[in-house]
């Protein structure tokens, strides 16, 4: 009996043309990924990039949202193809590659991220997205192709001359506005309602889906109803950290306050 690869959640909702919920998680602990799923969120984004987990967690990361049938984005770091594909060997549903530049910057990703006949990524199928080697083989690298995403993120003004020729390009799901290395390239760092950001983002969706691609970006909560009516199907809302720091804050405004009137401070603690 072979076993099948796990189809993606995000994949299955953006081609039937529903919107994504993504939330950021910076932590190491597995736990921090499984609340996020139970709390309802499609994706879980996992980095490294800018944090370099050590696989094991990584991995751990990965297996706690599979527990709740969620798919795991993982930034990578840009370097060799075994930087994009471990990701992928260890399950992650999807990878996304930062400050894709150019055209060739993007048919190098999609020729190392997927499988003959869109690319020539290495081959090993026994790892757990080839179930070990229990799934069948040629279905495997069928269902890699077609279940599991590749994003190319945009992030920097060079990109954007040549972003009809990155969007045309096959064998690769979504491109990804990132606003903040993009604030800090036009000499804006912070701004993101700069004119220069409002015009790249709209720029990057508009070409995204004239191209049959998907369009991703990052914005709080309060932006959400507005880049989705502009055809931003995924966005990424939050994070672990941005959470956990506004909470002590405010445990401890709370406290204060509480302390400074004379009243009862226990209140603001529920464990």
């Amino acid at each position: 009996m072979t076993v099948s690869m796990k189809p993606s959640l995000v994949l299955q909702k953006l081609r039937s043309g529903e919107n994504v919920a993504c939330f950021k998680v910076n932590l190491a602990d597995a736990r921090v990924v499984e609340i996020a799923a139970l709390a309802g969120f499609d994706c879980i984004w996992l980095d490294q990039e800018h944090i370099g987990q050590d696989w094991s967690i990584l991995a751990a990361q990965i297996w706690a949202a599979k527990s709740q049938n969620k798919d795991t984005l993982v930034r990578v770091c840009r370097g060799s193809y075994s930087d994009y594909v471990k990701p992928l060997e260890m399950d992650a549903t999807g990878i996304m590659v930062p400050h894709v530049m150019n055209v060739a910057d993007a048919r190098k990703v999609v020729g190392m991220t997927r499988f003959h006949p869109l690319g020539m990524r290495a081959i090993d199928g026994g790892n757990a997205d080839g179930a070990y080697t229990a799934a069948d083989f040629k279905q495997y690298l069928k269902d890699a192709n077609q279940q599991r995403f590749v994003i190319l993120q945009i992030e920097d003004p060079e990109a954007l001359e040549g972003l009809e020729d990155i969007a045309r390009l096959e064998g690769y799901d979504m491109l990804f506005f990132g606003p903040g290395d993009f604030s800090q390239a036009i000499g804006a760092p912070g701004e993101m309602n700069h004119p220069e950001i409002v015009s790249a983002r709209k720029k990057v969706v508009e070409v995204a889906l004239k191209y049959g691609k998907f369009a991703g970006t990052t914005g709080t909560p309060d932006k959400v109803q507005a880049y989705q009516s502009m055809g931003y199907q995924f966005i990424s809302i939050g994070a672990d950290v941005i959470a956990l720091t506004q909470y002590c804050k405010g445990l401890l405004t709370g406290f204060k306050d509480e302390e400074q009137n004379g009243g009862p401070a226990d209140q603001y603690y529920k464990g």
